[in-house]
């Protein structure tokens, strides 16, 4: 009965989105898109969309997103905005976060990109345009497939702050006390490996087009650089995601190693307890305010 219920609310829901859909102006960057990928379609192969195509992706995608907070350092006006001031962003700390960085992305993230073709090949994943999932169901898949790289992330996360482990993988990502975007993908390569087997599980359960794939690649990045990125910026759209936990949250986990081990939601920590030192702040911080304004 409760399951019934629940596909009915679903189907329910469904309708309802199609129905507005139906009413929205026609978006005018559909037409170029269809274009440019159906000419990737004739023009290259399978393989190479699937693996050439996904580095590429990922790699302008992480950089590009990068670059605001990056530009933020040199801009006076957006220092009101960093987290830790005290900590200003070093040109050596960031060289050596590139060079980290291009060796993952490389020896360690590559490898994986390349069995992409493999997968879809065998759970038969469409690449052509026709069967591309329309707009709302791309956005429910990349959150069904947040939701599960959370939960993952979160209980494997903390795993790797135990004591006996802590220092000899997930101590490099905690390297830079105060983070900054490009840092995000900045780990130890098992670590790497472990946290990052999380991004996969949603995309085996949710996966029914070559673009979620894609989707979901650009949807993660700009999470994780997001939180990475030191800087609690103001309308922030991010922050209109429900339960989102945003720069501030995960800037107080690299302050104090401890705590706070979700990487997108707050539910997780808020269940188990684990932001009961950041909610201190929070509140620490509220009263610091409230008696500058007496």
């Amino acid at each position: 009965m409760a399951m019934n219920d629940s596909v009915n609310i679903l189907n329910s829901a469904y309708l309802a989105v199609e129905y507005i859909d139906s009413f929205l102006p026609d978006n005018p960057l559909q037409q170029p898109f269809k274009n440019a990928w159906n000419y990737m379609l004739d023009n290259y192969t399978k393989f190479q969309i699937a693996t050439w195509g996904s580095l590429l992706v990922h790699e302008a995608s992480y950089f590009l997103l990068c670059v605001p907070g990056f530009v933020f350092q040199f801009i006076p006006y957006m220092q009101k905005y960093k987290i830790q001031q005290d900590k200003p962003e070093t040109w050596e700390k960031q060289w050596k976060c590139f060079k980290t960085l291009l060796f993952n992305h490389f020896f360690i993230q590559l490898p994986l990109i390349c069995g992409t073709y493999y997968f879809t090949e065998y759970f038969n994943i469409p690449y052509e345009w026709e069967e591309m999932p329309r707009w709302y169901i791309l956005l429910a898949q990349c959150f069904g497939c947040a939701v599960i790289e959370d939960a993952w992330h979160y209980f494997l996360h903390r795993l790797l702050h135990h004591k006996r482990i802590y220092k000899y993988i997930h101590k490099v990502h905690h390297e830079f006390v105060a983070p900054f975007g490009m840092q995000a993908e900045y780990a130890h390569p098992l670590e790497t490996l472990i946290l990052g087997t999380g991004f996969f599980i949603g995309i085996v359960v949710f996966c029914n087009h070559m673009v979620l794939l894609w989707a979901w690649v650009i949807c993660r990045l700009m999470e994780t650089i997001d939180v990475h990125s030191g800087y609690d910026v103001p309308l922030n759209p991010l922050h209109l995601v429900p339960f989102y936990a945003g720069a501030r949250f995960h800037d107080f986990h690299h302050m104090n190693f401890i705590g706070n081990y979700a990487s997108t939601f707050t539910w997780w920590d808020r269940i188990f307890g684990t932001d009961s030192q950041f909610i201190a702040y929070k509140e620490k911080e509220k009263k610091q305010q409230l008696l500058k304004k007496k």
